[in-house]
């Protein structure tokens, strides 16, 4: 079982939920791979068994437009009846993002496994959170 974690971080909470997400994964035996957006290619998507795709809310709720959006659209064509799970934190408003972006993978026939948002900077317990969302991806 390959998993692949895509991700992009600008203030590093992201990230701590990525690496989290990751040692969640291992700890139930499957291999992961953890790759920021700008190190990604569309081949890490097609080659994966199951995906996890994280970014935090920007602007009006919405992705990262520079990296991660762009790559979303690019990923969006290949994800088709492919396992995907979200996750990102958010600073403002309730969140709204990660819905809309469920609803945009679904919409392109990826089937969802889990989403988690996290306000602001990760808490111990939201790591917790993360790690436990890892290993259920990873039985999923």
């Amino acid at each position: 079982m390959k998993i692949n974690i895509i991700y992009w971080s600008g203030t590093g909470n992201t990230e701590k939920m990525a690496e989290a997400i990751r040692d969640g994964i291992k700890n139930e035996g499957a291999e992961v791979l953890l790759l920021k957006v700008s190190e990604a290619d569309i081949t890490d998507v097609e080659n994966a068994d199951k995906v996890v795709f994280g970014c935090p809310a920007m602007g009006a709720e919405e992705l990262e437009e520079m990296e991660m959006r762009p790559f979303m659209d690019e990923a969006n064509k290949k994800i088709s009846g492919k396992k995907i799970a979200l996750f990102g934190s958010y600073e403002w408003a309730d969140g709204e993002w990660i819905n809309t972006w469920e609803e945009e993978v679904e919409d392109e026939g990826a089937i969802v496994v889990d989403k988690l948002a996290c306000y602001d900077t990760p808490t111990e317990d939201d790591i917790k959170k993360c790690e436990e969302f890892g290993r259920k991806i990873a039985k999923a």
